[in-house]
């Protein structure tokens, strides 16, 4: 099923991750509600019905609870995490992927976007998360430097305006468009020739 067009009081931070993958993808995504399931969809999906049943439990030092909601009033975000991890009084967001490794910075982003709100929830600074990997079975770091959260801080603004808007960022081919599952609803190749034949007039 599409997602439902949010609120732009507090942006889902899954908009984030698409919006950084494609602003194209975001649009269809979260303002003309358009959704198309492929193989990665449904097993993305697949991952986070196993991880999002609430719960908390202890491996030796470590505090772990998942499926919890996170909200920040700050920056206006809301999310429903995968796990958050407790470690001698710090707070590590660990995000689920399906996967090997990320090659893009999508998902770090959506991890520092989580940090933000920990940050904004419990008054405790958060300098590191990580993403895990289901392919790989591996958790990639993920630092939350001052770059990356400018970089998230950037992404809140143009998703935010994207929703209030409803403008239509123009899809363009890059090697992400080969696993998307709305490559077809935009057909960015197609575009791409379109627009050079317009420029040639």
């Amino acid at each position: 099923m599409p997602p439902p067009r949010p609120s732009t009081d507090y942006i889902p931070i899954a908009a984030l991750n698409q919006y950084a993958y494609c602003p194209h993808r975001c649009w269809r995504m979260f303002c003309a509600g358009e959704f198309i399931d492929n193989q990665y969809t449904l097993e993305g999906t697949g991952l986070h019905d196993r991880v999002h049943t609430l719960g908390s439990n202890h491996r030796d030092t470590t505090w772990q609870v998942r499926a919890i909601w996170l909200k920040s009033q700050r920056y206006g975000l809301i999310s429903k995490s995968d796990l958050i991890e407790e470690n001698d009084g710090q707070l590590f967001p660990i995000e689920y992927k399906r996967g090997q490794r990320g090659d893009f910075d999508n998902d770090a982003l959506q991890v520092c976007a989580q940090a933000l709100c920990l940050e904004d929830m419990t008054g405790k600074p958060v300098t590191q998360g990580f993403v895990y990997y289901a392919h790989s079975h591996q958790r990639q770091p993920v630092p939350i430097t001052p770059e990356l959260r400018e970089d998230a801080i950037a992404t809140i603004t143009a998703v935010r305006k994207l929703l209030q808007t409803g403008t239509m960022p123009l899809p363009v081919y890059t090697k992400r468009c080969r696993g998307c599952s709305l490559y077809t609803q935009c057909l960015p190749q197609a575009s791409k020739k379109v627009n050079r034949y317009h420029e040639s007039l």
